[in-house]
């Protein structure tokens, strides 16, 4: 996903895409530094879904926070600072929880540093107000990704530049679109906002994607 914001239709479709009743749903809203302004608008969204909701958080004293993540149905990662936020998952075993729930079938997602964090590489803001590549991402999917395509106007040249360069292709999500893979391929690209799109991005171009309008 592009970013979070009021993006209901994606967050909910987040949780249809699990095959049990009542999942559990993990967030991960470590960063934004566990902000209660990253959790609250969650917990509205989710409390109105027929789920058991968990918060794990991984500032001040965190309780098995790899244990919590290994065993959720779906994970949902906030916005905030990518880097920093794979730096602390890695200390607490975090990283592996997510590779360990993926494997077993578990639906990961995210907007921002949440869509992020399972490519290879990405591009981002976390290491000060200039946008710049960072390269040691969860590495679920190969390549690369962008999000907030339209949002900033810096994000398409940046990232486009980069891949003409020799970063690594891969996709670039305007805010409101979403990109669900199936394992490490591309299934489906969602939108709860007609003109929002998605992008495959290589060095020769990018390919605008279909996009089903969320209902």
């Amino acid at each position: 996903m592009g970013g979070f914001g009021e993006r209901r239709k994606l967050l909910e479709l987040l949780v249809e895409l699990v095959s049990r009743p009542r999942p559990l749903v993990c967030v991960l809203p470590t960063a934004s530094g566990d902000h209660a302004d990253h959790i609250e608008p969650l917990e509205r969204v989710y409390g109105d879904v027929d789920c058991e909701l968990e918060i794990v958080t991984l500032f001040g004293k965190p309780v098995d926070p790899a244990a919590r993540v290994t065993r959720a149905d779906a994970v949902v990662v906030s916005g905030g600072n990518t880097a920093n936020m794979l730096a602390i998952w890695r200390v607490h075993g975090v990283d592996q929880a997510l590779r360990e729930a993926w494997e077993r079938g578990a639906v990961l997602g995210g907007a921002s540093a949440g869509a992020n964090c399972w490519f290879a590489a990405s591009v981002t803001d976390s290491f000060g107000p200039q946008l710049a590549p960072l390269h040691d991402g969860l590495g679920l999917l190969a390549g690369s990704f962008c999000p907030h395509y339209d949002a900033d106007e810096l994000r398409r040249p940046v990232f486009t530049a980069l891949v003409r360069d020799g970063f690594p292709a891969g996709y670039a999500a305007d805010d409101d679109c979403g990109l669900i893979f199936e394992g490490t391929e591309l299934s489906e690209v969602v939108t709860q906002r007609a003109e929002a799109r998605a992008y495959r991005v290589t060095a020769t171009g990018e390919e605008p994607l279909e996009a089903r309008l969320l209902a």
